[in-house]
């Protein structure tokens, strides 16, 4: 399957993407600006950071019952939930304030990545086709843009509210295009068994690999590029821009890859690629060579991510998708929990090369994890895994 016809298939979901990607975005390339309003220093700044973790792992256990409630509203509800959430950290200067604003955030994103992927996976099943990786390649482009047009903003003098306020304006436009109801699908005899606890922690754990490496530079990439490296504001709104725009090529591309290898094989070579990317960010002499160390992760850690979340949806009886969806992106998500967390400990003691050396490191830990998951028998959507690996 192409990839516009992969995202005609799922317009409504990928709409979703765009909206959490432009937001995320934003605040990646505004970094250094909100960091420095708040006089965090760098193990601060990471452990404040952890207030959106806090909030994106509570949405995830809330989901499930949120998606029940709202029905086809759900998405629309998450992305105005959003929208509103993001005003409220660019204005902040108190770091303890500022940690309860990316709480509601991370409340608002996670509510919505939750659902909106469940929407993407039960589309797969009903269609047969691989659609995860359009869909967060769609994230990624918005994500790339965004961080673009804010390097440029910052550059101009306008305040980070001002340009928040900008995009929460154009994200509600869209909101009304967003209205997609849920599929229930009932237990069958054949789904009798016990709860998928080890699909789900498998993987959990190959979306959290994914998550914490992307968050590490998405957060951090800016000051790299600017602090390390001695770069302008808008060489270091250009890291994150970096990592957007291959992790958009990389999904793109992996949607089309997907419908061809198995996804064991794919996060396998995902794997030692990003980590070759993260060395060579953590070793590089000049922005020029940082951008290549970050695009080259980007291509990477791109697919694994969306292939995790993607595989637990083919790995569980299709009426316990969307929990188990749920379940394996607080897992991933916890990601959050830590990565900030540890990337200004590790910043703070040993620089930033450093931890860009240990990025790599994680990053690696996708391997053998994706070989013991694809180990584990499909319960949905089976003759398209047959057609994959025939």
């Amino acid at each position: 399957m192409s990839v516009f016809s992969a995202l005609s298939l799922s317009r409504r979901p990928a709409a979703a993407f765009v909206v959490i990607g432009l937001f995320w975005g934003c605040f990646a390339a505004h970094v250094p600006v909100i960091k420095a309003q708040l006089g965090a220093s760098d193990a601060m700044f990471g452990t404040l950071l952890l207030g959106s973790a806090t909030g994106l792992v509570s949405a995830m256990w809330l989901a499930p019952m949120a998606d029940r409630l709202l029905g086809a509203r759900a998405m629309q509800f998450g992305v105005v939930a959003l929208c509103c959430a993001w005003l409220l950290p660019p204005m902040i200067t108190t770091p303890l304030l500022f940690a309860v604003a990316m709480a509601f955030v991370g409340l608002a994103s996670g509510l919505l990545d939750v659902v909106m992927n469940a929407r993407v996976s039960e589309l797969e099943a009903a269609h047969a086709r691989p659609l995860m990786n359009a869909n967060h390649g769609m994230f990624s482009l918005a994500y790339a843009i965004s961080a673009l047009i804010s390097g440029f903003t910052r550059e101009a003098g306008l305040p980070p509210i001002v340009v928040f306020a900008g995009l929460a304006m154009i994200c509600l436009v869209m909101v009304p295009f967003i209205r997609m109801a849920p599929t229930h699908t009932m237990a069958t005899s054949d789904d009798s068994g016990r709860y998928p606890l080890w699909p789900i922690t498998l993987c959990g754990t190959i979306v959290l690999v994914a998550f914490m490496s992307e968050a590490t530079v998405e957060a951090w990439s800016a000051l790299h590029v600017e602090r390390t490296l001695g770069g302008g504001a808008a060489e270091g709104a250009l890291g994150p821009a970096m990592l957007g725009i291959t992790m958009a090529i990389g999904r793109f591309s992996g949607q089309i890859i997907a419908a061809r290898l198995a996804e064991v094989t794919i996060i396998l070579i995902a794997g030692v690629i990003s980590a070759t990317g993260a060395v060579i960010a953590a070793i590089a002499p000049a922005p020029a060579f940082a951008y290549l160390g970050f695009g080259i992760l980007g291509l990477g850690v791109s697919v694994i991510g969306p292939m995790g979340l993607g595989l637990v949806g083919k790995l569980v009886a299709p009426h316990l998708r969307t929990e188990a969806i749920s379940r394996t992106a607080v897992i991933g998500f916890s990601g959050f929990f830590f990565a900030p967390m540890l990337m200004g400990l590790m910043s703070e003691a040993f620089g930033l090369r450093v931890a860009f050396g240990g990025v790599a490191a994680l990053l690696l830990c996708a391997v053998p994890l994706a070989i013991m998951a694809s180990r584990l028998p499909f319960q949905a959507s089976a003759t398209w895994r047959h057609s994959k690996t025939s």
